[in-house]
């Protein structure tokens, strides 16, 4: 499997995560039925413009300039590096298994220049002053993915800036470049060494470069973000399959953005996001958003609020606090497991998968270590990370002092009485243990502060 990865020169927000988790979720449901996955998902480094397409200033390019950072490539290599690993803390928290590989747009230049005079050899390309382009007359199929087949459709393919271009869905395999970088030569231009002169590869390139590369063609499943399919991921389909006459991938999965209140897509270019850490800070943890991006369907849009989220919070910290609480060493329900296996293989039916998580904690015809060793077998699948997360809640309940269990009781007990002044005193005395107090329509529960 090849997933479209990050292109670092930001943090993440939690719409770009979403497809991490479906693609996690993807591959867990592999494993649980007995496949090895190789799993790929790059790292773009370079070459991603901020249209998207042909035009815009490089998005490393940007970001540079934004941080006051020289612009060479070293920099933008330095750059890469930092919100890579902010990338990979995200995937760690969320607990997304990582790939095989994580493959560098700027470690494989050579690779794609090769690919590029491939397509140059066999008469797909054609230059202009600032480019060589992919001529997409010369494949007929193209924009089959999506049926994103109209020519010269500016509706449909965006890329409509150069006059140059033969039509406008052509797009760029090798942009030539103009930026001065700060160096002792006054000539020198930032990018690397062509036939065509200096620049950087095209987006698109980059990706089927580095699938090719460590899948093989065709390899099983490639996925993505919707927005990928009228452009990127239809032109890494066109460069592939006439470069090596071979389809890139067999199946093409994409997942749905997550949208603001009033269907606003949330984006990085709009300054309208949200990123991981924001969550975290306002006290609700990674796994609760995991949770309620899995009631939603991969194809599904979902549109985000805080209450939505928190009330996903409140449902996951009060199934690890009770699971918590029943003994270990039962038997997995094969009647219940089943049926999940049949929702989860059923195209991925997570809200069908966690309505029968919350059915089997519920059904009291089964033990409650039997309950906790069915839910812990489909978690293999959900990746909420119950059994550490449980592990937590009794490490830190069994560690509460009988005092602070005390004042804790006569705190619910203010509360039910609406003795809110009382309430309040009794819980700055807990924060003053050491404990955070978390309020919620089902009760009260302690977290370290």
């Amino acid at each position: 499997m090849y997933h479209c990865g990050p292109t670092v020169y930001d943090y993440p927000h939690i719409g770009n995560l979403r497809s991490y988790i479906f693609a996690d979720i993807l591959r867990r449901m592999f494993e649980a039925n007995g496949y090895g996955v190789s799993q790929v998902i790059n790292i773009t480094d370079v070459g991603h413009l901020s249209g998207d397409a042909d035009s815009g200033e490089d998005k490393m390019m940007k970001a540079l300039k934004r941080e006051g950072k020289p612009i060479t490539l070293d920099a933008m290599r330095e750059l890469s590096e930092f919100y890579t690993g902010e990338y990979v803390k995200d995937l760690n928290s969320l607990n997304i298994k990582l790939p095989r590989v994580m493959p560098r747009a700027s470690d494989h230049i050579d690779d794609d220049i090769s690919f590029i005079k491939k397509l140059y050899a066999k008469g797909f390309t054609y230059d202009t002053s600032d480019s060589v382009y992919f001529d997409t007359a010369k494949y007929p199929e193209y924009g089959h993915l999506g049926n994103i087949n109209k020519i010269n459709n500016p509706a449909v393919s965006r890329i409509t800036e150069n006059p140059e271009k033969k039509n406008t869905r052509d797009f760029a395999l090798w942009k030539l470049s103009s930026v001065q970088t700060q160096s002792d030569d006054p000539k020198a231009v930032l990018g690397w060494e062509s036939p065509w002169g200096i620049g950087f590869p095209g987006w698109h390139v980059e990706c089927s470069v580095m699938a090719r590369k460590y899948l093989g063609q065709p390899f099983d499943i490639h996925t993505g973000g919707i927005d990928h399919i009228p452009i990127h991921h239809n032109n890494e389909i066109a460069q592939s399959e006439c470069a090596y006459n071979a389809p890139l991938a067999n199946y093409w999965m994409h997942n749905e953005f997550i949208r603001l209140p009033g269907g606003k897509k949330m984006a990085k270019s709009e300054s309208n996001y949200l990123t991981l850490r924001t969550i975290i800070d306002k006290g609700i943890y990674p796994q609760s958003y995991r949770l309620w991006v899995l009631t939603g369907h991969y194809r599904t849009p979902l549109e985000f609020s805080f209450e939505s989220l928190e009330s996903s919070h409140i449902a996951y910290r009060n199934l690890i606090t009770k699971m918590s609480d029943w003994p270990e060493g039962g038997n997995i329900s094969e009647t219940h497991y089943q049926e999940f296996m049949e929702y989860i293989t059923d195209d991925l039916d997570t809200p069908r998968c966690i309505a029968k998580m919350w059915s089997t904690f519920k059904d009291s015809a089964l033990s409650e270590k039997d309950r906790l060793a069915t839910i812990l077998a489909y978690d293999e699948i959900l990746g909420l990370d119950l059994k550490k997360m449980c592990g937590h809640i009794r490490d830190l309940l069994s560690n509460v002092p009988e005092r602070v269990r005390k004042i804790v009781s006569e705190r619910d007990t203010a509360r039910l009485m609406q003795n809110w002044e009382l309430a309040d005193k009794l819980r700055k005395q807990i924060e003053d243990s050491g404990y955070k107090l978390k309020d919620t329509p089902q009760g009260s529960y302690l977290e370290l502060n």
